[in-house]
């Protein structure tokens, strides 16, 4: 047969014979895609190297070095028992991930409700962790008027929070 003029055209002659190749060597679906995958990306580099020999055998020759290639990883990466993976989680569940963004959410919204210093006072305070003076100096107002202007905005946060838990 003549050598095909491109990477497609291999392809599609020989990949299937390349996947049941592999498949028997590996015995495994998902591994064998992949260095199906491998070997005709392999391939595609090394197709100006060609040297005109039959184009079936060089194939296989380069599948075969994929699959090398890929035991040898595989026997690299040591698969972990199941318990070592159950000490690494830290308890957050997508459900829970779920309900704090949902959470994060309602309070976003509420914050956005308040009156502009408000929600500037609480900004800086809550969610920045600045002192009372320094948030009274960025936001050019006296401290014992930041104090109220936080109150206020807690104590609306307080009263919109109990009336959602109240209609639920």
């Amino acid at each position: 047969m003549a050598a095909p003029n491109s990477i497609d055209e291999l392809y599609m002659l020989y990949m299937k014979d390349v996947y049941r190749y592999l498949l028997f060597l590996c015995h495994d679906h998902f591994t064998a895609e992949d260095i199906v995958q491998e070997t005709f990306y392999r391939a595609y580099l090394y197709l100006d190297s060609y040297k005109g020999e039959k184009v079936k055998p060089w194939l296989f020759r380069v599948a075969h070095h994929a699959l090398i290639d890929y035991k040898r990883k595989e026997k690299r990466s040591s698969p972990r028992e199941a318990a070592f993976f159950g000490g690494l989680t830290d308890g957050i569940t997508p459900e829970l991930l779920l309900m704090r963004q949902e959470q994060r959410s309602e309070l976003d919204n509420a914050v956005s409700a308040l009156p502009e210093k408000q929600k500037q006072a609480m900004l800086l305070h809550d969610w920045h962790d600045l002192s009372y003076q320094e948030c009274a100096d960025i936001m050019g107002i006296g401290l014992s008027y930041y104090k109220v202007l936080l109150f206020r905005a807690r104590q609306t946060l307080r009263r919109l929070n109990e009336g959602g838990t109240e209609h639920e």
